[in-house]
């Protein structure tokens, strides 16, 4: 959708409450040349609990293998 500027002007809340119900997006023009484009903000999804934390944590040792430290508790 392309709009003018002076018409823009006069509709420009009910402009953005069609970019946010139809997602799309609408150049606005001055004297026929684009100016601006009005976007919609991206939506924010929910990030899941589950694998937020995936790649961020490394894992320096082997936690499985034996040591070879002897702790007082087996002296």
């Amino acid at each position: 959708m392309t709009i003018a500027v002076g018409e823009f002007k006069s509709k420009c809340l009910k402009i953005m409450e069609e970019v946010q119900t139809t997602r799309s997006p609408v150049t606005i023009t001055k004297r026929g040349k684009p100016v601006a484009v009005l976007t919609p903000y991206p939506e924010e999804t929910p990030v899941p609990l589950f694998g937020r934390m995936k790649g961020r944590v490394r894992m320096a040792d082997d936690l499985i293998s034996p040591s070879g430290l002897t702790w007082e508790a087996e002296e």
